[in-house]
């Protein structure tokens, strides 16, 4: 089952699994989820944080000339200056990663959760074409560029 099932489906308390090799994901979604899971301190994760930490260097060193930051909130990867070829790399190095350690999928159990801060001004554009790609399920509120704290 892909990933993209289980979130129209809603959260119901099942593992998540995403296929490694047929994701059921367009490579830009495929890319953010697997750094993010990466980067994550889901407990749940099925990677240990050696390899997630191996697949993130490596997706970095694709995009800078220097090491990957240390510090937590400073490792996203920032794709806004990537091309397609960019991409395909990027896909590739984290599927040849993850299958040189033994994972053909990625599992965890965690509840999707809202967005942690807002979208910036320069990816807003980005984000309300996926939004009309995938519209979010009917019970969902669709984001919006500043929400009411």
């Amino acid at each position: 089952m892909c990933l993209s099932g289980l979130l129209n489906q809603g959260y119901d308390g099942m593992m998540q699994r995403l296929d490694l090799s047929q994701p059921g994901l367009p490579d830009l979604q495929f890319v953010l989820m697997v750094a993010a899971l990466c980067t994550s301190e889901v407990e749940t994760f099925n990677a240990p944080i050696s390899v997630r930490e191996t697949v993130f260097n490596r997706c970095w060193s694709l995009l800078h000339e220097g090491p990957a930051p240390v510090k937590k909130e400073e490792r996203v990867l920032d794709l806004m200056l990537g091309d397609e070829v960019m991409l395909e790399a990027l896909v590739t190095v984290i599927r040849a990663t993850f299958e040189e350690y033994g994972f053909l999928e990625l599992t965890w159990e965690h509840p999707p959760s809202e967005p942690s801060r807002e979208s910036t001004p320069e990816v807003r554009p980005l984000v309300e074409r996926i939004e009309k790609l995938y519209p979010p399920p009917d019970d969902v509120e669709p984001s919006s560029p500043s929400s009411p704290s």
